[in-house]
């Protein structure tokens, strides 16, 4: 499967969208809010609409028969018929955006038949970027260093290993996880890009979403970048995240490892989620 035309566009696109969302962030702005996909109440601001436009306009352009599933546009079923579909989130983590922690992501993902085959994340406020389409590596792109083939680690073991954990979101679950497996450390950063690149650069072994909320455009593009570095991505049950369904959110969580221990950390969660009343839906 060749994307050579497909990564260039979608990392060219990556730092345009990029460098507007920091023109934004070093300017006044206003906080909005929206309603989401799922109708909830969310947090906008004008620098997502404008990242998400220029990205939009510029996959329309250049792949005109793709569909497409951006944040800040539109949903509607074309894409449902499509076999190609771009999923866009011009900034995730727009709660660090407005906090100014610097924690926020391009993100850009490419999914073919339901699978995530592309994928590209840019943080503006470190320029750094992570690239990865299938069987093509996982690569990253730091200021002034030449591109380097990412490699996830090969820790198994619970007591010698690091969880990547959200600063915005936490809950009495995830200090139970983080009891029962005994994790040696922890580093709470916002953004699922981020977090997940974190565990590509091996500052990381795993990463764990309880909760149904992230969407599909927030998982598309960094789960080709963490596969192609040789990790996992699935639920919290183990099942493959599917891409274009009719629902856009990960209903069943995320589990984010090196790879290794992807399984170990999927049976030990088991008896947690039966705890929490957890099933799959």
């Amino acid at each position: 499967m060749k994307l050579d035309r497909e990564i260039k566009v979608a990392t060219e696109l990556a730092r345009d969208a990029g460098a507007v969302l920091l023109a934004h962030y070093h300017s006044p702005f206003l906080v909005e809010k929206k309603i989401n996909a799922l109708q909830e109440m969310e947090e906008v601001t004008a620098a997502d609409r404008e990242a998400n436009d220029l990205i939009v306009h510029r996959l329309l352009t250049e792949f005109p028969d793709d569909g497409i599933l951006a944040e800040e546009s539109k949903d509607t079923e074309r894409r449902l018929t499509k076999e190609r579909v771009w999923l866009i989130d011009p900034m995730d983590g727009t709660k660090n955006f407005i906090q100014r922690d610097g924690d926020f992501a391009v993100q850009i993902g490419l999914a073919i038949d339901g699978e995530a085959v592309l994928g590209v994340v840019y943080q503006p406020t470190r320029d750094v970027l992570y690239r990865a389409a299938r069987n093509a590596g996982s690569w990253i792109e730091a200021k002034e260093s030449p591109p380097a083939r990412m490699q996830v680690s090969n820790e198994t073991d619970p007591r010698n290993m690091i969880l990547a954990s959200s600063r915005s979101h936490r809950s009495p679950r995830m200090e139970r996880v983080r009891a029962r497996f005994g994790f040696k450390d922890e580093l709470r950063r916002g953004s699922v890009g981020v977090k997940i690149g974190l565990i590509t650069e091996q500052q990381a072994d795993l990463y764990l979403h309880l909760s149904p909320s992230t969407k599909q455009w927030d998982t598309c593009a960094p789960e080709v970048i963490l596969v192609e570095a040789g990790g996992r991505l699935t639920d919290l049950f183990g099942e493959a995240l599917r891409y274009n369904g009719v629902r856009v959110d990960n209903r069943n969580g995320i589990v984010a490892t090196n790879g290794a221990a992807h399984q170990m950390v999927i049976e030990n969660l088991k008896p947690l989620l039966r705890e929490f009343g957890r099933v799959p839906v």
